[in-house]
């Protein structure tokens, strides 16, 4: 959720202000390589992979990116769909799911982690995949989003609650529509023909040099200072 203070006394002249989604940089990132954390996970270094990451519920739409990952893998064969995380009370749905992925004929295209994935573990998974994709039907904010931008990982992302706010399209990232499997096959086709791609460490450098600029703690700490500052006065 983001964090946000809404006051008629902002910070100067605004009426609001907004506080930023701090960056989720609590999580070990060693000197694995991305090429060693495909080896752990069996991928090949031409293979486009795209991870889902975290709790699986109806809300995160995950049925939508198996749907575009079907488009895809059509067109292309060398797509991937890492799938990190566990059921949240939502067994049946995720059973659903696991029958789509077996009937669009995915099973082989599919990398599946289904547990809770500890700390220690979690920068195998963003060094891994060539794009973060947020493919959400409803909510306000995601500290996946974050995480993703701490390992400097692209993200495709539904547009729903404040994700476009949040992601630069083609420096960060694109913004698709929710609920909608061609739009979002659309647009992660569009990343992996995109210099965001094409120039991937880079890329990774530049978002996470954004992310640490934009959302670092220091920031959140000196807004809400001000804010609370502001208000006193």
């Amino acid at each position: 959720m983001r964090r946000e203070l809404r006051s008629c006394f902002g910070v100067g002249d605004r009426k609001i202000s907004v506080i930023p989604f701090g960056i989720n940089s609590t999580v070990p990132n060693t000197t694995l390589t991305s090429d060693e954390a495909r080896e752990r996970l069996g991928l090949r270094n031409r293979q486009k992979a795209v991870l889902f990451f975290g709790n699986i519920a109806p809300y995160k739409g995950l049925e939508y990116l198996v749907e575009a990952m079907g488009l895809l893998v059509s067109k292309e064969p060398s797509y991937r769909l890492i799938i990190a995380g566990r059921p949240k009370n939502c067994e049946s749905y995720w059973e659903e799911v696991q029958a789509r992925i077996s009937s669009l004929g995915l099973g082989g295209y599919v990398v599946d982690r289904i547990e809770y994935v500890p700390d220690a573990d979690t920068e195998i998974y963003f060094k891994a995949a060539d794009l973060l994709v947020l493919p959400y039907t409803h909510i306000f904010q995601s500290g996946v989003l974050f995480l993703g931008y701490n390992f400097g990982l692209p993200t495709v992302a539904s547009d729903v609650g404040s994700l476009r706010e949040d992601i630069v399209e083609g420096k960060t990232g694109f913004v698709c529509q929710p609920g909608n499997p061609a739009d979002l096959a659309r647009s992660i086709e569009v990343y992996f023909s995109s210099e965001l791609y094409q120039r991937l460490d880079r890329s990774r450098r530049e978002i996470a040099d954004f992310a640490a600029a934009k959302y670092s703690w220091t920031k959140v700490g000196e807004i809400t200072r001000s804010v609370y500052a502001n208000l006193l006065s």
